[in-house]
């Protein structure tokens, strides 16, 4: 879709507390995403504080949860009440039997949906780094889990050498989960994701204030998300988790918006 005419949506991670977002709010910032760490987390008061003021301030509240039990997401749906159940599961790569595998995901995308129908649900979809993207069947993916999602997210998928097949590195940031990689993914396939797909598609994976206007005009994406691109350096220059740069923010905001 174009950007002439339709306001891109700007979606910025890893917000942990009420004045972090309504700083981000006050920035353009259109959907602020919090994380839940654990299970213990699944009533964590900061995180649910940050969730009402988003709302508060007309965002919308996307939640990670960084972990499975259905139960226990459902005891976090219900303890925060976010707009928006993100789930960014490292999902299964097998070619025959990759309905099956993705079968446990989608019953609890069914079930997520029964019980909180208020509640939209965001599907990151794995694509690969450039010149990597063919290994990683990420439109059949969405095939599948379009009918039990209202948005997706394109995130990059970092893959052991060739010899390895299309297995997922053990090492990502977080074991399990796709995402954080602070790589960007292949927009060819991520452009693809976007014309195939019913329901919008964000554009993520190593975007910020540098790269997002390239990154929309190759895509053209409903929206953009950053988390690593928009963060405060160290001394080294990387990327500090759970601290944003406000000034990164802005610019990025800035770009993806335009004049």
């Amino acid at each position: 879709m174009g950007t002439e005419s339709v306001r891109v949506i700007i979606q910025i991670y890893e917000i942990q507390t009420a004045a972090e977002a309504l700083a981000m709010l006050s920035l353009g910032v259109d959907h602020v995403g919090g994380v839940l760490l654990t299970e213990a987390d699944a009533e964590n008061l900061k995180i649910r504080d940050m969730a009402r003021a988003v709302a508060d301030g007309g965002g919308r509240a996307s939640l990670i949860p960084l972990f499975r039990e259905p139960e226990a997401i459902f005891r976090a749906l219900d303890h925060h009440r976010p707009h928006i159940l993100h789930l960014c599961d490292a999902l299964p790569m097998g070619g025959a039997g990759l309905a099956e595998g993705c079968e446990p995901f989608i019953r609890l995308q069914e079930a997520a949906r029964r019980r909180f129908p208020e509640v939209a649900i965001m599907r990151s979809i794995p694509i690969g780094r450039p010149g990597a993207a063919h290994r990683v069947p990420s439109l059949a993916l969405a095939a599948l889990f379009e009918p039990v999602s209202d948005w997706f997210l394109t995130d990059t998928l970092l893959l052991d050498a060739p010899a390895a097949g299309a297995a997922p590195k053990t090492d990502q940031p977080v074991a399990g989960f796709v995402g954080i990689t602070g790589q960007t993914c292949d927009w060819d396939v991520a452009a693809a994701l976007v014309a195939q797909s019913r329901i919008p598609v964000i554009l993520a994976g190593g975007i910020g204030p540098e790269n997002v206007a390239a990154g929309i005009a190759a895509v053209r994406p409903a929206g953009v998300d950053s988390c690593t691109g928009t963060n405060a350096r160290d001394d080294a220059g990387l990327p500090i988790r759970f601290r944003k740069d406000p000034d990164r923010v802005r610019r990025m905001v800035a770009a993806a918006r335009g004049p």
